[in-house]
């Protein structure tokens, strides 16, 4: 009994597999197609389900595929998730894309756009009337960053003159949002923020101080086994969102109210992540 017991076992798992490859191998059309996005983690993930789950059932309705949320704690699991297959798509930071690129050489999909175009700038935000006018007049304050996975943030900083070892002191927040709330409270001197972000949190008092150059944008990277007709329609569904229509409007802004749209970028276009992250590589 004990063995076929085991055999049954074993038959149901063999079958389990089975369909959850075919899953993939179904017609893109049918329903029976799953898609799991991931993305970094731009907030706790209470907040990313929130952003993420209109941009996914608008995903779902434009392709018939079955689309989920799964949220990651962290760049690097993020990074993990996508390669393990444990996710299929994900939204990625240029060094998150980079790293999984390098590693389980993902494909990228789409960029997001800000005003047409798929660039982006960090910068160093203070909070206003702090008498703090330049980078070089945080040094010996405090200072706070996101992710410590996060080598960009690092290396933009460096690009304007200001080394870690150069603060006070300084920590890692994991999101912007908390960044520049911190800031905002008085319990860092300056931060390190995404130009979008400074921006949502002008009105409340965060002045910026310092910018990189045009970054890359974020990325929709998809894991290298996807079918080649799943990818297509999840591209064309991701480029035909914009803001022509109110539907679309709120699709965006619950994502990132900076966002007007998607275009396709290739691999090439985060060159330049590469070679500013490679002094902090180890």
């Amino acid at each position: 009994m004990k063995m076929k017991r085991a055999l049954q076992s074993l038959l149901a798992a063999l079958l389990t597999g089975v369909s959850s490859a075919s899953a993939w191998a179904a017609a893109p059309n049918t329903p029976a197609a799953g898609v799991t996005m991931g993305s970094v983690a731009m907030d706790i993930p209470v907040e990313m389900i929130k952003r993420m789950s209109a941009l996914t059932n608008h995903l779902a309705l434009a392709t018939n595929l079955n689309i989920r949320f799964r949220p990651s704690p962290n760049l690097g699991s993020a990074v993990d998730d996508l390669g393990a297959g444990q996710t299929q798509i994900a939204y990625l930071t240029p060094v998150a894309y980079v790293n999984a690129r390098k590693k389980y050489g993902v494909i990228p999909l789409v960029a997001p756009t800000v005003e047409g175009r798929p660039y982006f700038s960090l910068v160093i935000g203070v909070k206003a009337g702090s008498g703090i006018n330049s980078p070089a007049e945080l040094k010996g304050k405090r200072f706070a960053f996101g992710d410590e996975k996060a080598l960009l943030q690092r290396a933009a900083v460096e690009s304007m003159g200001l080394r870690s070892s150069a603060f006070s002191s300084f920590a890692y927040l994991k999101h912007y949002d908390n960044i520049a709330k911190a800031v905002l409270a008085g319990d860092f001197d300056g931060g390190i923020l995404k130009d979008s972000i400074a921006d949502e949190f002008k009105s409340r008092g965060i002045a910026v101080i310092g910018s990189t150059a045009s970054l890359p944008s974020y990325v929709f990277a998809v894991h290298p086994g996807m079918p080649v007709a799943v990818r297509n329609q999840l591209r064309d569904a991701l480029l035909a969102l914009n803001k022509s229509t109110p539907e679309q409007t709120a699709t965006l802004e619950a994502f990132d109210k900076s966002y007007d749209g998607f275009v396709v970028v290739d691999d090439s276009a985060y060159d330049t992540v590469r070679a500013l992250i490679q002094p902090f590589q180890k």
